[in-house]
């Protein structure tokens, strides 16, 4: 007989797949058996049907497709016979889900079985359900589940009670109806019902919150009299699990009690007394036992509790972190750390063990150890535990060192005493693991030793030694080519000495020798050649004795393969041989950087600013990111042209205020303009958004914010303010105005004291609010319009927190004042006023339009209204 022919039996196919020597004979197998099995399922013969879909199932379990059967299964299972009932049955589980059309023609026959009076038939359709059923399903059949769940035989029960779960997470409307069943269970002493009961009842807790207050208030007891009746129970060994009593039913118990616990005193109170029962009987030398002990360590994390009971719990995570298992190490780890959260001082008591986890050999207890390790680290023990950590980074591997030298630098950087401590221990992590450091890392160090003036000379002395041994640490040799740079003479001349080191004796020579190592070495890139090349036209300056040879070393760079580094050894070399007179001032040391400034730089961008009413600008702690007053929106789509106006604080700096910065001393240091009156509006400014107006020419004003390469290392950016010369706009002179309307010249004397006259106007009104303008001029200055906004409140309720944000295109500039309040009384029974001045670049040609948004707290919800204001007076 032809061994591949649809008489074959299945033990047979599987020979004959297994056989094949290559995938193309194994596909020729699979495409002759299946085409055999579709010439019969054509000849609809019942006797071949349950061994066609035995066949159809391995093929399917091979990845092959087998839609083509689906069918058979619907008549297997509508068979009377049992063996075909349990083949359908496998073959509906194993070939469909629940998204498959076809479970719908099955629908039926599973309702027939659910009431069949055969309890195997009634199984193996309780199986079927649980495993594939749909939503639809679920509603079609939940009240024969339901009834299932008290059925006489133990084995239907938990069938049942298991497919229960299945049913009211796929309809959790469901779940109300099983209430009552799933507490029945509860009382169940056979442990296999009554596992899948209170699996039942833990899901119906998680699913609703009606089920979640019955069985708490009905069930604690009964489940806490359960738990403690396995835990002191005798051995029995139908149930023994290395010498714990059912460790699965253990486990689902205290997954149970931990949610009843949850945000409840009185349950968690029930309960503490069993909870230590458990976490003191439990032996832990079993893994069946860790298992529990863990699964009770969550429960007390998780319930309201005491904290002597919480410090037991985090005993025992001491002691897995002892055990020999690398998974138990690790969940001990991952519990750590949230046990932190309750108790730090508990988890103290095991910082020596935790540090050693550092040092694991697996990399997974490694990192999760070391993140444990930051969060423990405090004022108190931050020098310890640094020690620990660099000590560590000396012998780690080198796929660690990246993470472990980022997490010292960020316990440095963040718990540091004094500046003295933060740059020994950085310059220690730079030795060992430099070329690990991230380049935010060193520019923070920059910015500190630049603010430690009283510690100059001993960084740069500790940079030369450093670098003479660890010439290969690439960071190490950046940071010490910009001290050097800058504080060569420091180092020479030994200039301030602490006690804590020895002197040192460093000629000229020797300190140019480090930066030529550095701007020759084969494998520096082009940062650090670029610093190099920088500190070598300051040592120029600072070492005039040695000045031919830096001369020398500067022009070797013009042969250089980088363009970048050609082009700056040209102009370098200039500026030695031609313009000695100003080298010495150009190449002076750099102002003190701003530790605020690059904090924020640091943490992304500098926080925007939106124009609100009544609220003032908040102070920034150090390296604290400053949070807009109200996000920066675009009103109604607005495209580029369009801005914010933002009120200016009287008598403030409002640049300061936007950037929360404090740029007082650069603008000082680099001969900035002062900072303007209140008034003059800097953000358009600073935008440079609109021609500015002879207004605002005739004031002194910051200019355009700019970057600077500081020592020409695009990493490290200094701020300058320059002011750029205003440019020229032509202005029609207020006699020379015509008046179109009726023909006469307005009255120069008239406007010069008060200027034009507008008609006011209602900008917005709705059925809560009222906005009007009313408008004047600048005596002078007809391009700029000077509007008094009013808000009246047309509702019966207070608005709070009020706020107005305007917006215009780009020929016009706006400038909004604080207004008086932000609170709008009820009913017209008072009102906000707003000063608002706009300069029309284009004024004569194009009239004002503005969009406004307004924003107040009404009953303490958020409401938000919008509005275009296109009906201006002529002339504005």
């Amino acid at each position: 007989m032809n061994p591949f022919s649809s008489g074959t039996r299945l033990r047979d196919m599987i020979r004959a797949i297994r056989a094949c020597k290559t995938a193309a004979e194994e596909r020729a197998v699979v495409r002759k058996e299946c085409a055999d099995i579709r010439a019969l399922i054509n000849e609809d013969d019942p006797h071949d049907r349950h061994r066609n879909l035995a066949k159809l199932m391995f093929i399917h379990m091979l990845g092959y497709p087998t839609h083509f059967g689906q069918m058979e299964c619907l008549k297997l299972i509508a068979s009377p016979e049992f063996p075909e009932k349990r083949i359908g049955y496998l073959g509906l589980m194993l070939l469909l889900d629940e998204r498959q059309e076809v479970l719908m023609l099955v629908t039926n026959s599973l309702k027939q079985d659910l009431n069949h009076s055969n309890q195997y038939v009634v199984g193996l359709a309780l199986c079927a359900l649980g495993n594939i059923c749909s939503a639809e399903m679920a509603r079609d059949l939940a009240p024969e589940v339901e009834r299932l769940i008290q059925f006489r035989d133990p084995n239907i029960r938990k069938k049942a009670a298991l497919c229960s779960t299945r049913i009211i997470r796929k309809v959790p409307d469901l779940a109300e109806n099983f209430v009552n069943a799933a507490a029945s269970l509860l009382k169940e002493k056979h442990h296999g019902v009554l596992i899948t009961g209170v699996h039942l009842c833990y899901e119906l807790c998680t699913i609703n919150d009606e089920a979640l207050e019955y069985f708490r208030t009905k069930c604690t007891e009964g489940l806490i009299k359960t738990l403690r009746d396995i835990t002191n129970s005798a051995y029995q060994p139908e149930y023994d699990v290395a010498g714990i009593t059912d460790p699965f039913l253990h486990i689902r118990l205290l997954r149970l009690l931990r949610v009843l616990g949850q945000g409840d005193a009185d349950a968690s109170d029930l309960m503490t007394d069993i909870l230590a029962q458990v976490a003191t009987k439990t032996e832990s030398n079993k893994n069946a036992g860790n298992a529990v002990l863990y699964e009770c360590v969550e429960t007390i994390m998780a319930i309201e509790d005491t904290n002597s009971l919480r410090v037991l719990a985090i005993n025992i995570l001491g002691r897995f972190l002892s055990n020999r298992d690398n998974n138990i190490r690790y969940v001990a780890l991952n519990m750590l750390m949230k046990a932190i959260t309750f108790d730090d001082q508990a988890v103290q008591r095991h910082r020596v063990t935790i540090l050693e986890c550092v040092k694991d050999p697996d990399a997974s207890i490694r990192k999760r150890a070391l993140e444990l390790v930051t969060l423990l680290v405090n004022e108190n023990n931050v020098t310890q535990l640094t020690k620990e950590l660099i000590d560590y980074l000396e012998i780690s591997d080198e796929d660690f060192k990246e993470d472990l030298s980022a997490k010292i630098c960020f316990i440095v950087e963040k718990f540091s005493p004094e500046k003295l401590w933060y740059i020994d221990q950085m310059l220690k992590v730079l030795c060992e693991a430099g070329k690990f450091v991230k380049d935010d890392v060193w520019h923070a160090l920059i910015v500190v030793i630049s603010n430690a003036s009283e510690l100059h000379g001993y960084t740069v002395r500790a940079l030369y030694k450093a670098v003479l041994t660890y010439l290969e640490q690439e960071t190490l040799v950046r940071v010490a080519v910009w001290c050097i740079g800058e504080y060569g003479d420091l180092l020479v001349n030994n200039v301030g000495m602490l006690g804590i080191e020895d002197p040192i004796t460093v000629t000229e020579s020797d300190a140019v020798d480090v930066i030529e190592d550095a701007i020759t070495r084969h494998n520096s890139d082009s940062t650090t050649k670029a610093m190099a090349l920088v500190a070598l036209l300051k040592l120029s300056s600072r070492f005039p004795s040695i000045s031919v040879r830096i001369k020398g070393i500067i022009v070797k760079q013009k042969g250089s393969l980088l363009l970048e580094m050609q082009q700056r050894a040209i102009e370098y070399n200039s500026i030695v041989d031609r313009h000695k007179n100003i080298r010495s001032s150009l190449v002076d040391r750099m102002p003190v950087l701003d530790e605020a400034t690059f904090n924020v730089r640091r943490a992304g961008s500098f926080p925007a600013s939106v124009s609100t009413m009544a609220k003032p600008s908040v102070s920034l702690q150090n390296g604290v990111e400053k949070l807009p007053v109200a996000p920066l929106v675009d009103l109604l789509d607005l495209d580029s042209d369009d801005i914010m106006a933002a009120p200016s604080p009287s008598g403030a700096d409002f640049l300061q205020d936007l950037l929360g910065v404090d740029l007082g001393s650069s603008s000082a240091q680099y001969g900035a303009t002062q900072a303007p009156k209140a008034g003059t509006d800097l953000l358009l400014d600073i935008l440079s958004i609109g021609t500015p107006s002879p207004a605002q020419n005739s004031t002194s004003s910051i200019g355009l914010l700019s970057i600077a390469d500081v020592n020409n290392n695009p990493s490290i950016a200094l701020y300058t303010l320059s002011s750029p010369a205003p440019p020229q706009v032509a202005t029609t002179s207020s006699t020379g105005m015509f008046d179109l309307l009726d023909g006469l010249s307005p009255s120069p004397s008239k406007e010069a004291t008060n200027g034009p006259a507008y008609a006011p106007i209602v900008a917005y009104e709705s059925s809560s609010l009222k906005i009007e303008f009313t408008f004047s001029k600048t005596p002078g200055n007809l391009q700029t319009t000077n509007v008094q906004a009013t808000f009246t409140n047309l509702s019966p309720n207070t608005f709070t927190d009020f706020i107005f944000q305007a917006a215009v295109p780009k020929f016009l500039q706006l400038h909004l004042d604080p207004a008086n309040s932000n609170t709008l009384p009820a009913s017209g029974s008072g009102a906000i006023t707003q000063n608002l001045r706009v300069t029309n670049s284009q004024h004569g040609k194009k009239s004002l339009v503005m969009r406004m948004r307004i924003g107040y707290k009404l009953n303490g919800k958020d409401v938000l209204e919008e509005g275009q204001v296109s009906n201006f007076p002529r002339g504005l």
